[in-house]
C-alpha cells in the first residue's frame, strides 16, 4: 500500500520523457533535470510527448518506485512546458 503524507512534494518534469525510460535513467533526470534527491520520499512525475503516458519515480524508504499509467483516452492535464515568444516580421 502506497501512502501520500502531507509533507510530500509532486515534482513534475515539464517537456517530454521518454516512457523506455526506467529506474536508473529516471533517477539521473531527478537529480540533473529538476536538480531534487530522488530519495527525499518526493512524487516525480514525468510525461511523454503526447502526455498519454506517464511515470512517476519515488522512493519509500526501502526502494524505488516506477509507476507508469497509459491513458485509455484523452491526454492528462497539468503544466507544459513554457512555448517560446513568437517572432512576427
Amino acid at each position: 500500500m502506497l501512502t501520500l503524507s502531507p509533507r510530500m512534494r509532486v515534482f513534475i518534469a515539464l517537456g517530454a520523457t521518454d516512457m523506455r525510460k526506467s529506474f536508473d535513467t529516471l533517477t539521473g533526470l531527478v537529480r540533473g533535470t529538476l536538480d531534487q534527491d530522488p530519495l527525499s520520499g518526493h512524487l516525480f512525475v514525468f510525461a511523454n510527448r503526447g502526455r498519454t503516458r506517464l511515470k512517476i519515480l519515488l522512493w519509500d524508504g526501502s526502494g524505488l518506485w516506477v509507476m507508469a499509467k497509459r491513458l485509455a483516452r484523452g491526454r492528462s492535464v497539468g503544466p507544459h512546458p513554457p512555448t517560446p515568444p513568437r517572432r512576427f516580421r
